[in-house]
């Protein structure tokens, strides 16, 4: 934590705790509570000013026990609890609330704080600090990431920088799903492209991958490696099947063609075509989500797993009795765990199931030392939560160190029109083409807007607008406004000026609110933190523009009155400080001009 930050009294949740804490010990040692009293104390923002800025229930939770009525312990509580130069009064309401009513604008040192610490403000130490997995996107590379692919990108990017802000140790990992059928689909679908090139013009299974990215790595393979991969013409027998429109009928004839290629082709040769997809298609994955400012630490392939190491799972598994046998699968008893039916782990043909591969790989996840594993997941993963849980829980781990979220489905809006999106026909807006229209700004703003298990209707006419009611703007306004009028002061004051700056004169009504609004961004970032929850950073930048902007609407800065005018320039630079602050949590630019 940065050193201005060690005796900071303004996480006044934290602070007004340990005020609690030390009224509970007095009571403790004067015999009016047991001394082995362990209560957690909650202390909670007043929705209503008119009843202070933050309340406590202690006395509600401790009155049984101190064998008292919870106001008379509330009164002893107040009256054992240590002086505080940043509360103004503490009141007794009701059946026994604690009321604290802090000083105009949380004391006088708030802005000098943030100035001191500068981006640092906001941040805290975790108690206690732990070591977090956090998977997400994890698309599988059988295509380039879309705009749905974007949501959970934008959310465990900014979800990783909040838990390290509140002083987490977080990794971040993709888990790359390079095997199964999906990969085979892959594979096919490229060779088909790339026999058409060298004059094969063959029926295309309509549940192949179908996008113009296909066609491009099937050109590529073409010009490196001209016709190697052409078998004799008459061994292209693919046409049976080809007019039946039955999605059984489908499937067997992909899976048809799969075999036929795995016949025409060298074991080689086949995966010298699925290696340059998939290697093409990672590499783009990747580029795409530096561009969106999104990284990784570890980029986790399934295949190394292993056959072995899952096997072994399976074996372990079967020996403890969670498994049994059912129309010649092997199935995972998951319903004694929870699960609402049990789960298949190996299907009758003999192979393993993406389920039993997940296993393994959430068990080396549990294996590397985490203290806490957390995945973001598609909409679509609803029923995977359950069975994943059941499956640790019965190779002895526990199920609550593992959190998956699931993000839903994000609607893309142009002109009022919904536009379409099916990934495998290759029609859908890829996160490249959504970054190129509006920006990563806006992109990775409006992905947060919302909580993420709400749906997201984005409005890219809404993104792309320069008016109050595009949101990302009217933020990113206020910020670029005060780089503006620090600018236009006639000697521009350092940072360590503005520290000596009496900001005691702040009185008006738009100043103290706005003080008011500075105070509360470290609870912000411990809730949106602790909540894993970007959306509520997004409303409190949200409020806090519309705060200063009414500010700046209702007082000149740079007035003649020189005390007046500093105190007005260090407020509107601690304003600029979170701002800057609280956007760069979230991966958008802080600009000094628009």
């Amino acid at each position: 934590m940065h050193p201005a930050l060690q005796d900071y009294p303004f996480f006044m949740q934290v602070h007004i705790s340990k005020l609690l804490a030390a009224a509970v010990a007095s009571l403790q040692d004067a015999g009016d509570l047991p001394s082995d009293t362990d209560t957690p104390i909650q202390v909670i923002r007043s929705r209503d000013s008119s009843h202070g800025d933050f309340a406590s229930n202690l006395a509600l939770q401790l009155s049984k026990t101190a064998g008292v009525s919870a106001r008379m312990l509330a009164e002893k509580l107040v009256a054992n609890m240590p002086k505080d130069p940043e509360i103004e009064k503490i009141e007794v309401a009701g059946p026994g609330f604690i009321n604290f009513y802090l000083r105009t604008g949380h004391a006088p040192r708030l802005l000098s704080h943030i100035i001191q610490s500068e981006d640092s403000f906001g941040y805290s130490d975790a108690s206690p600090s732990k070591k977090i997995l956090i998977e997400f996107v994890s698309a599988n590379p059988t295509g380039p990431l879309h705009v749905g692919h974007g949501r959970g990108a934008a959310h465990g990017a900014s979800i990783a920088h909040l838990l390290e802000a509140t002083g987490h140790e977080v990794k971040r990992e993709y888990y790359v799903n390079d095997t199964g059928r999906q990969m085979d689909i892959l594979a096919v679908s490229v060779w088909l492209r790339y026999l058409e090139l060298c004059g094969q013009t063959l029926p295309f299974p309509s549940n192949a991958y179908q996008g113009d990215y296909i066609w491009d790595i099937a050109a590529s393979i073409h010009r490196e490696h001209q016709h190697k991969f052409l078998p004799p013409v008459e061994a292209l027998d693919l046409a049976p099947g080809a007019d039946s429109h039955e999605k059984a009928d489908e499937e067997a004839r992909i899976d048809a063609v799969i075999k036929k290629a795995r016949n025409l082709l060298s074991e080689d040769g086949y995966n010298t075509l699925l290696r340059h997809a998939l290697d093409t298609l990672l590499r783009d994955i990747r580029d795409d989500l530096e561009l969106f400012a999104v990284t990784f630490d570890q980029w986790y392939s399934e295949r190394s797993l292993g056959q072995a190491r899952i096997q072994a799972i399976i074996d372990t598994l079967t020996e403890n009795g969670h498994t049994f046998q059912k129309d010649g699968a092997l199935m995972f008893r998951s319903t004694v765990f929870g699960d609402e039916k049990d789960r298949v782990l190996v299907r009758k043909n003999g192979k393993v199931t993406y389920f039993a591969s997940d296993i393994a790989y959430h068990l080396d996840k549990y294996d590397r030392g985490f203290d806490q594993l957390i995945n973001i997941w598609g909409a679509d993963h609803h029923g995977y939560m359950a069975r994943m849980q059941a499956a640790m829980q019965a190779l002895g781990k526990d199920k609550n160190c593992l959190h998956i979220q699931l993000v839903q489905f994000a609607n893309l809006y142009e002109n009022g029109n919904k536009l379409p999106m099916s990934t495998r026909a290759g029609e859908f807006v890829t996160l490249r083409q959504l970054r190129n229209r509006i920006g990563k700004d806006a992109a990775r703003f409006f992905y947060v807007m919302r909580k993420c298990e709400q749906h997201l209707d984005f409005d890219l006419d809404l993104a792309t607008a320069k008016t109050q009611d595009n949101p990302v703007y009217y933020v990113q306004y206020a910020h670029a406004r005060i780089c503006s009028i620090l600018k236009q002061n006639d000697s521009p004051l350092q940072d360590e000026e503005l520290l000596e700056v009496d900001e005691e004169v702040l009185t008006a009504e738009q100043e103290e609110n706005l003080l008011r609004q500075l105070a509360q961004f470290p609870e912000n970032v411990r809730a949106a933190a602790n909540h894993l929850a970007p959306h509520i950073v997004v409303n409190y930048l949200r409020d806090l523009a519309s705060s200063f902007h009414r500010f700046y609407n209702t007082h000149q800065v740079l007035v003649p009155e020189k005390e007046l005018r500093y105190a007005r320039l260090k407020l509107i630079r601690a304003t600029q400080i979170v701002l800057s602050t609280g956007l760069n949590l979230l991966d958008v630019s802080a600009p000094e001009q628009m």
